[in-house]
């Protein structure tokens, strides 16, 4: 591992070290006119304390900014404007007010089609039909810890807060927690990545993956999608070798409130506490293994269980978000007949996920792609060296049980992302498949792996300035 990533000029945690109680004691009194030490609470230490912090993390700090004004740029006119979906502003309003329902005005300003309907019947509730009745009930049919992290703003702005800039910021931040994740890992020893590596790394997640045309656009899809990347970034930073079990369970609460699929990421923690070795006298390693679940657990539980009482109240099931409610839906008939997660949904996903290609058309030259996503082979071409891994690191395992975990789910589901550039879907996952190449071995040196990055960086700055979603359906860009 290089020694540009080493922490040693990070400012330590805790006291001065041993014998420096004694060396305060003998410290000489100030002479006169010498310059007094700063008072702790004072802003000199303060500001000491900024700057130790900014050298310690400058890589972080020049990463968000760097990406913040690219990913803003690459924006345009969005950056400036709430987007066309904004309905994690409208449900943070609705909090705000008292209201964990959606007025009919609101939901007038929203996608209809993306919003719960719930009408009472004998005591049950069902999905609303036309006509719609005084009584019924509307609701925001996603995860809703986005909302929450939108509150303060809300508050200031008012249906106003702009999404969209505030998605490109959590963007910006996602890039530099990925980065610090890296630079961990490396200190660790469980990748062997210097600082340039994990610095290129992180700028591939940034404009060589669909994590580049999502940041860019606000609206509530692609605004979850991103904010899960820093979340999962925070939870994987925790969960490595189990060592933060409560910190880690509440990142990963926040997590799953923000992309349900990354449920399943739980296995990441589950694995490395049953790989915990067995503390030295201890006669068996599992009493130990078993009360870093239960910390991981109970660090996600409060959340967990606000979002259970949330899905309750609204619609009679602790797992129910509301799609099951969604009002006259072009995917209504499918959950009718199949439910939410069926075989039946394998082969169109997959096909989206792996199969979808640019469309040429040469008289004249035109190139297009498909609103179901284009193939993961495009998007995200160092996944093939997934497949035949120079080294053999002992994160691998955990990395491709998590991945497997989150991903097999998402095939059976009802939805592939229309419209969507890429598989947006692959975004819960895709800082896994970094990771994954991070600790394979291969060099970033290596002809081949430069010319795959090379063409996911080509293809996803294609989508950035290409793919035309919701907001520009809204409002004729």
């Amino acid at each position: 591992m290089s020694t540009n990533d080493s922490d040693a000029s990070r400012p330590e945690v805790g006291g001065a070290g041993p014998g420096a109680e004694g060396t305060a004691a003998a410290a000489p009194a100030p002479t006169e006119g010498a310059k007094p030490a700063p008072d702790p609470d004072s802003w000199a230490a303060v500001w000491a304390g900024a700057r130790t912090w900014a050298q310690a993390y400058r890589v972080e700090i020049a990463l968000f900014l760097v990406c913040f004004v690219v990913f803003a740029f690459f924006s345009s006119q969005r950056f400036l404007r709430q987007s066309a979906a904004p309905h994690f502003v409208y449900q943070a309003k609705a909090w705000l007010e008292g209201r964990l329902n959606l007025e009919p005005y609101e939901v007038q300003e929203l996608r209809f089609e993306d919003t719960a309907c719930v009408r009472m019947v004998n005591g049950e509730p069902v999905r609303c039909t036309a006509p719609l009745q005084p009584g019924d009930r509307w609701y925001s049919s996603f995860p809703a810890f986005p909302a929450v992290v939108m509150l303060p703003f809300v508050a200031l702005h008012g249906y106003q807060f702009n999404d969209t800039s505030f998605t490109v910021i959590v963007g910006a931040l996602a890039i530099a927690l990925f980065y610090s994740l890296l630079r961990f890992l490396a200190q660790e020893r469980e990748i062997e990545r210097s600082r340039a590596e994990n610095i290129a790394l992180a700028l591939v997640l940034a404009f060589g993956t669909l994590f580049f045309y999502c940041t860019l656009r606000g609206e509530v899809w692609f605004t979850a999608e991103v904010m899960g990347v820093a979340l999962t970034c925070l939870y994987l930073r925790n969960s490595v070798r189990a060592r933060r079990p409560v910190l880690a369970g509440l990142f990963y609460s926040m997590a799953v409130l923000t992309r349900t699929p990354l449920l399943f990421a739980g296995a990441f923690f589950v694995v490395e506490a049953l790989r915990l070795p067995p503390t030295e006298g201890a006669p068996s390693p599992w009493p130990e293994r078993l009360r870093r679940i239960g910390l991981f657990a109970v660090g996600a539980a409060p959340i967990a269980l606000l979002a259970a009482w949330f899905n309750q109240v609204r619609f009679g099931r602790i797992t129910e978000f509301g799609h099951r409610f969604f009002f006259n839906n072009r995917v209504n008939a499918d959950i009718d007949t199949w439910g939410l997660f069926n075989v039946h949904y394998l082969g169109r996903n997959l096909e989206a996920a792996f199969l979808k290609l640019p469309q040429i058309q040469l008289h004249p030259f035109r190139l297009s792609y498909d609103p179901h996503g284009l193939s993961l082979l495009l998007t995200l071409p160092l996944i093939v060296f997934l497949l035949w891994p120079r080294s053999n690191r002992r994160l691998q395992l955990p990395l491709w049980i998590a991945l497997a975990a989150t991903a097999l789910p998402g095939l059976l589901y009802q939805n592939d992302g229309y419209a969507q550039f890429g598989f947006r879907f692959s975004l819960d996952y895709t800082p896994y498949l970094l990771l994954l190449f991070a600790a394979s071995g291969w060099s970033l040196k290596d002809r081949w792996v430069q010319a795959a990055i090379a063409l996911g960086v080509l293809v996803n700055f294609w989508g950035a300035v290409a793919f035309r979603g919701f907001t520009e359906a809204m409002r004729g860009w």
